[in-house]
């Protein structure tokens, strides 16, 4: 079943996988990452590349301990923290975790929820399928847009004016639409500088 926003065990949080990869997307792209993927998700995007993540089940609550120290064993002290919908569960803890470990924390979101926790990079991707909040789109290091089709560029810019000014600005194609997209998304960055293309290079890597 879905998650519900208010998680009803302390100390631990769902996990549906956890990898250590090389962030394929945006601002940090090329930089090695542990990431952590929340199982939990009510957005519900028709075209998600992982809709295993939308459902909790009950062995997939793990000790924020646990998920700390898992994360440990790899020599990056970057952690990125995604889903799923990862906002729907108050953080706090595992970010405070992972801080004390020495870690920078990157959420990535749709922004549909408030962030419980005090992370050090925001990439917000909103979704059409379940609007962002004004707070999330205002707090947001990163905003990037997907895609699918033209009318996501008008979608895109409406988004990006509740940002903060140095916000970074990525729009990236669903990658199943990429060669319909890609060439409408460089014509439009020519002409709209302020924006940024993101590609999923790990999906040409092969890597997760």
């Amino acid at each position: 079943m879905m998650a519900s926003t208010d998680s009803s065990r302390d100390g631990m949080l769902p996990v549906m996988e956890a990898f250590y990869t090389i962030q394929g997307e945006g601002f940090y792209t090329g930089h090695a990452a542990y990431f952590v993927r929340l199982a939990g998700c009510d957005v519900g995007c028709v075209w998600c590349d992982v809709k295993e993540s939308w459902d909790v089940v009950p062995e997939q609550w793990i000790p924020v301990g646990r998920i700390v120290a898992d994360a440990m064993k790899h020599p990056s002290r970057i952690v990125v923290i995604t889903g799923g919908e990862p906002c729907m569960y108050d953080l706090t803890e595992l970010i405070n975790h992972f801080h004390r470990e020495g870690f920078r924390v990157h959420i990535e979101t749709s922004g549909a929820y408030s962030l419980k926790g005090d992370a050090d990079w925001i990439c917000v991707s909103p979704k059409k399928f379940k609007f962002p909040i004004d707070e999330m789109l205002q707090s947001a290091d990163e905003l990037k847009v997907v895609v699918f089709n033209e009318s996501d560029f008008d979608w895109a810019v409406s988004h990006a004016e509740k940002t903060k000014p140095e916000c970074r600005l990525y729009l990236q194609p669903e990658y199943g639409k990429s060669n319909k997209m890609l060439p409408v998304i460089v014509e439009f960055v020519r002409i709209h500088p302020s924006w940024q293309i993101s590609l999923q290079t790990h999906k040409f890597l092969g890597i997760p």
